[in-house]
């Protein structure tokens, strides 16, 4: 029934610093319309997945978490670095991946994940 993800959307305080933020940093190209198409590319896929209401994976206070998949982990990590954004936390490997993470402006915890 289900054809894929049809977007992620939510409310922010301080519309145009967090458009600023994701585009500098995650190098997101915000369109005027406040959004971008972020278009599939052959061997990525959307994971939907749910938390335990007290699982401490990411701070309970925050409903949801994106994760981003990146080409490559160590690159990003340098791209952070080399503009001011410090990990919040730092890199992990597990079966699934290596992850960082990076919290946006409004204190959101942002996952950024290289398979």
């Amino acid at each position: 029934m289900i054809k894929g993800f049809g977007g992620i959307f939510w409310r922010t305080k301080h519309l145009e610093v967090t458009k600023k933020w994701y585009s500098d940093v995650l190098q997101i190209d915000i369109e005027n319309w406040n959004g971008t198409v972020i278009k599939p590319q052959s061997g990525n896929e959307t994971i939907f997945s749910f938390f335990s209401e007290d699982d401490r994976y990411f701070p309970k206070e925050q409903q949801v978490m994106l994760n981003f998949e990146v080409h490559n982990l160590d690159e990003t990590i340098q791209h952070l670095a080399q503009i001011g954004v410090p990990l919040a936390k730092n890199k992990e490997s597990s079966d699934f991946g290596q992850f960082v993470w990076i919290e946006d402006p409004e204190g959101r915890l942002v996952e950024l994940w290289e398979r």
